[in-house]
Order: C-alpha cells, then structure tokens, then sequence
C-alpha cells in the first residue's frame, strides 16, 4: 500500500475528470510490457507473455491482434516503438536460446532479435539478432540523427542501427550499462536507466558521435525497478515496476527531481507522451490508461 502524494491526489482528480481518461484492455494475461502511439492515434501494445502485438483503435477500449509471429515458437515481445517517417513499428522479440550441439550442455541464456513491422499492415518486413552469447533487446529511441539507439538490458550495450542498415553497430560498451533498460533522449542528449540497480544515467558523446562513459544522475527521491522511458516538453516520464509508480523527471545538469503522477499501480513498465496525453500501462492489469501531460 502506498499513501498518494498531494500531487498524485491531485492528478488524481484531474485525471478522473477528464476527457483524457481511457483505458484499454488486451486479452488476459497478455501482460503489455510496452506501448507505442501511431501516426494515426493508435495504442500499440506489446505482450510479455506471447508471441503477438495488439492494437487498439483510436477511442477504442479494447485492443485486437495487429502481428503475430507465433510461428517463431515460444517468444513475447518487451519493447515496442512507432517510426513513422519510415512507416516501421519497431518491436524487441525475446527468444529461447538455441539448441545444444550434440554431446553439449544445455544453453541457458536469453537471445532477442529486432523485429520491424509494417506500421500499417502489421507485416513483417526486418530482423536482426543480437549478437553475444546473451543479449536482451528491452527498448529503443529514434535519435536526432534518425538512427535507432536500442538497449541490450543482459549484453550491457546501447546498439545503434544507422538508418536503413541491416544490423547494428555498438554505440555504447560498459558495466555500468548491466541492467540498462529504458532509453530516450531529451534534445540532443542521451538519457538511460537501469532496472537492477535503480539509476539514472546520462551518455555524454563527443563531437565525433562517439559515446563516453554514462555519468550517474543524482535523484532527490529514491526509484524501484525503473522501466519504460520517454521525453517530452524537457521532461523524463518513467515508470517504476517494482513501487507501481509513474514518476515525472526534471532533469538539471547532473541531478534530477521526482515528481509521483500515479502510484498503487500492478506493474507498469510502459509510458508514452503523446500530444497532450501521457499513456502508461500495468503489465500485470493487462491494461494501458491515459491522463493529460504534464508540463
């Protein structure tokens, strides 16, 4: 149990009140880990829990099948991210890992491939398999060079795929980066957080686009589980899975300031600004709610 803020009681109301407030549900169990806005106002929605992508139309309080790769075998998805000047949903498919070689040991590590998809269609159109012996594809970000920044949550690695490649290049190698998960930026600047060990991170990178190391930020409240991230209006909106807190970040310099919008949430690992709406989801409710943004 967890006492509401003033703030949070107050957003409480505003939220309640107001025409922003949807909710929508996808199949039980399906455990939406991420969730992404189309060009049109469609909420994409991953599953954790299943090789399918849901979509709800926008208005629509229930989601539908928009991909699904079932014939991949026993797979889910964590991060989902709508591109639209490419017209590609990008999506992170977890994978067992491959068979033992006759006479050898089981593998027991986690693989993950990136996966496009038609934004309109659904259809399968890229993939790319992470290289290393254990990796985790967890989410990604378009950055100001159009490029996609995509965090390897057990490969401790920021991986960039260049418009248009056909496989990623490592943009980002150290230890601190073990448990990376969400990953945005504000401006020009590179922002990522880490689920393990409750962090926030800055990456510098020098005027050779070359990444240096993440610099801790320093937080005035303490976080759970940091999990889904995005920017908007200068601002960080992230999730916490391990409190069920959906958290505004003011970010100054090398320290940052929380502020609690939601809390007593099952789960949330997804949030998405979007226009003047702010979308975040419960993995556990299988559901995704919306509320004004914040400025």
């Amino acid at each position: 149990m967890f006492r509401k803020s003033a703030t949070a009681a107050v957003l409480s109301v505003l939220l309640a009140k107001s025409a922003f407030a949807i909710t929508v549900s996808v199949p039980e169990k399906s455990q939406p880990e991420s969730i992404t806005i189309a060009p049109n106002g469609d909420l994409i929605l991953g599953s954790a829990s299943s090789p399918k992508i849901y979509r709800a139309k926008q208005g629509a309080v229930k989601a539908d099948v928009f991909a699904d790769v079932t014939a991949d075998g026993t797979v889910f998805f964590l991060g989902v991210l709508a591109d639209a000047p490419t017209n590609t949903l990008w999506a992170c498919e977890i994978y067992p890992a491959p068979p033992a070689p006759p006479g050898g040991a089981p593998a027991n590590q986690t693989h993950s491939a990136l996966r496009g998809f038609d934004l309109k269609s659904g259809k399968a159109k890229f993939r790319w398999d992470l290289p290393g012996e254990q990796n985790l594809c967890n989410d990604f970000v378009i950055g100001p060079d159009k490029a996609l920044y995509i965090s390897d949550t057990l490969g401790s690695k920021i991986w960039r795929l260049p418009p248009g490649a056909a496989a990623g290049e490592v943009f980002s190698d150290d230890r601190t980066l073990l448990g990376i998960d969400g990953i945005t930026f504000i401006g020009n600047v590179l922002y990522e957080n880490n689920v393990i060990f409750n962090k926030l991170y800055r990456v510098p990178v020098d005027e050779h686009g070359k990444a240096g190391k993440p610099v801790d930020i320093w937080m005035d409240k303490p976080i759970k589980g940091p999990d889904g991230m995005r920017a908007a209006n200068g601002k960080l909106f992230l999730t916490e899975n391990g409190a069920g807190k959906v958290d505004m970040v003011t970010v100054n310099g090398d320290a940052a300031s929380i502020t609690v919008l939601q809390q007593g949430l099952a789960t949330p690992t997804a949030i998405e600004p979007a226009g003047d709406t702010l979308w975040y989801g419960e993995r556990s409710a299988d559901k995704a709610h919306s509320m004004p943004l914040p400025k």
